[in-house]
């Protein structure tokens, strides 16, 4: 019998053993894996460089040199990424949970995403080049820094806006269980934000492509670095008039935006759909060869067995957390005190920093300069608000369309992401011409600019929230025969509504970074310049003026939080308080 029991252990063992043995779905996953490896460490030694070696080494037009360029500006925007991730996982919680921490973080926030990438560059350039002296990699974290500021707003609205409208029986359910904020936090809130997450990073990446150009061909004042990169060759290409090298960038950017969409995003579309809340299954899920090549390996899913185990470990089980005692609650006067002295420390601290840039402007600007800003200010809000609400006719009904429909999803997913990425640069040509040649207002004809890359937040939000609707919903509307505009206003539209809000607050505050782009265009040395505050901040930032700058920004800042707070937050409001599933 004691022999008996050995063999069968040793069989137990011999069979774990062959069910881990890679096959030959292992070999090209590590094959893949190793091209990639190569390629990253690659990049990173480039990035690492001595300054000098970017003027020994110009930007050249030569279409050879695009698929070198190509990795660097996607290592750059992917670092970008990481770092987005990260900002959002520890930032958007916060604001989420704590009422003091909303406070502070969502005003800042909505000043952050409005604040234009060369106003960011004005200020960060030089301290990240004195932080790693005659190293390139100071100038790289400059570009992968201004990256950062066009995906990270995006990611962490939508995470917030997925943490604050969480179904209220699956918190109940959690409260039964009695988890720790820890395990609810990773096994209720980041499941159900996730499919939303994963579309509003798709967009942040697109978003990233955007301002690529201003991160790469880095110039404010007397400091110039051009970083070898699309976004560079495309600065070059625009200031030398050669469209035909506009046309290999644009096409080298198209074969890199369908690699990562379908090496990484369209399986983590995959992946996510089982985290969609509805009690009727998908009858079309999305797929991706990418994950059915991943699930045919042994090795890998014996690896990733062991890793869910550890993390089960990590997090703990329920049975112990059932254990924990409850936390401590603050009485009433106590927690109405506390509230008082964190108003007066808010209130200290707004007071101190409008006197700070109030001081820093009026030392040498005057109330006339003001008064400029502040009517180009004006200007620049009319076109935003129109352009919203044109871009928001469009692509709810096709977003709401597209998100019902996985499998159109699927093939629509790279071409928008495309578009998306299309840099407003790249059209600079044509519509400096088209202004020069047919005497047009550039007021009005620049104006389409500012919405071109930022109206596809709208879009990919509206997919996400329609990818996520419940079927159950869907078939009790068919049930009750709800059609045409009542089906969209008494069921599509509340539904999606979060998601509107979340993808319409982020083009409206992308929009306003945009205009800085957007209102001032040129093509060689000719130059065509729209009134606005995009226009106002651009020439104070190729003159080095750093007081109009400042004033820009803040005029700028002022804008768009009072327009989150009149608007975009109410709705947010309303969707949490009676729309919520």
């Amino acid at each position: 019998m004691p022999q008996f029991a050995g063999n069968r252990r040793i069989a137990n063992i011999s069979a774990t053993v062959a069910q881990a043995w890679p096959n030959r779905y292992d070999v090209v996953v590590f094959l893949a894996l190793g091209a990639v490896l190569v390629a990253m460490a690659h990049g990173a030694k480039t990035m690492q460089q001595p300054l000098t070696g970017l003027a020994a080494n110009p930007v050249s037009l030569d279409p050879a040199n695009l698929p070198q360029y190509a990795l660097l500006t996607t290592l750059r925007m992917f670092a970008a990424l990481g770092f987005s991730l990260l900002f959002t996982f520890i930032v958007a919680p916060l604001a989420a949970k704590s009422r003091k921490a909303e406070r502070v973080i969502i005003p800042a926030l909505d000043i952050l995403q409005s604040v234009p990438v060369l106003g960011f560059l004005t200020f960060t350039v030089v301290f990240f080049l004195n932080l790693f002296p005659g190293s390139q990699i100071g100038a790289e974290l400059a570009a992968i820094f201004a990256i950062f500021t066009s995906q990270a707003w995006n990611m962490t609205f939508s995470f917030y806006q997925s943490l604050k409208t969480v179904p209220r029986d699956l918190e109940e359910v959690t409260e039964q269980f009695r988890l720790t904020p820890w395990q609810r936090f990773w096994k209720l809130e980041v499941p159900f934000a996730t499919p939303g997450l994963v579309w509003n990073m798709m967009m942040s990446m697109s978003g990233g492509w955007f301002f690529v150009v201003a991160s790469e061909a880095i110039s404010v004042g007397d400091t110039t670095v051009t970083l070898p990169g699309i976004g560079s060759y495309i600065a070059l290409a625009i200031e030398q008039k050669n469209i035909g090298a506009v046309a290999w960038a644009v096409g080298a950017m198209g074969v890199v935006i369908v690699l990562y969409d379908q090496l990484l995003f369209r399986p983590i579309v995959a992946w996510s759909d089982k985290f969609r809340v509805e009690l009727v299954a998908s009858q079309n899920p999305p797929e991706s060869w990418v994950l059915n090549l991943l699930r045919r390996t042994r090795l890998i899913q014996a690896v990733n067995g062991l890793l869910g185990r550890i993390a089960g470990l990590f997090g703990g089980g329920v049975s112990t957390l059932s254990r924990h005692a409850p936390e401590p609650r603050i009485g009433k006067t106590a927690g109405r005190a506390l509230d008082i002295l964190f108003n007066i420390v808010l209130a200290a601290v707004v007071v101190w920093a409008a006197w700070s840039i109030y001081s820093y402007v009026r030392a040498t600007l005057g109330w006339s300069d003001v008064v400029q800003a502040v009517t180009d200010g004006c200007i620049t809000f009319i076109r935003v608000m129109v352009l919203i609400a044109i871009a928001s006719l469009i692509w709810v009904p096709v977003g709401v369309y597209i998100g019902l429909r996985p499998k159109l999803a699927e093939r629509i997913q790279p071409l928008a992401q495309f578009l998306a990425a299309f840099p407003a640069n790249v059209l600079f040509p044509f519509v400096v011409m088209g202004i020069v040649a047919w005497k047009l207002d550039p007021n009005i004809w620049l104006s389409p600019l500012i919405i071109l890359g930022t109206q596809w937040y709208i879009l990919f939000n509206v997919i996400a929230g329609a990818s996520v609707f419940p079927r159950d919903l869907g078939e009790a509307s068919e049930l009750y025969r709800l059609k045409g505009w009542l089906w969209w206003r008494k069921v599509m539209l509340p539904s999606i509504l979060p998601y509107y809000v979340t993808g319409a607050l982020t083009a409206s505050g992308g929009s306003w970074n945009a205009s800085i782009v957007a209102e001032a265009v040129s093509w060689g040395d000719t130059k065509v310049e729209a009134q606005g505050l995009g226009a106002y901040i651009a020439d104070a930032t190729a003159a080095g003026d750093f007081h109009r700058v400042v004033l820009g920004v803040g005029v700028m800042s002022v804008f768009v939080v009072a327009l989150n707070r009149v608007l975009w937050r109410r709705l947010y409001a309303y969707a949490d308080r009676r729309l919520r599933i």
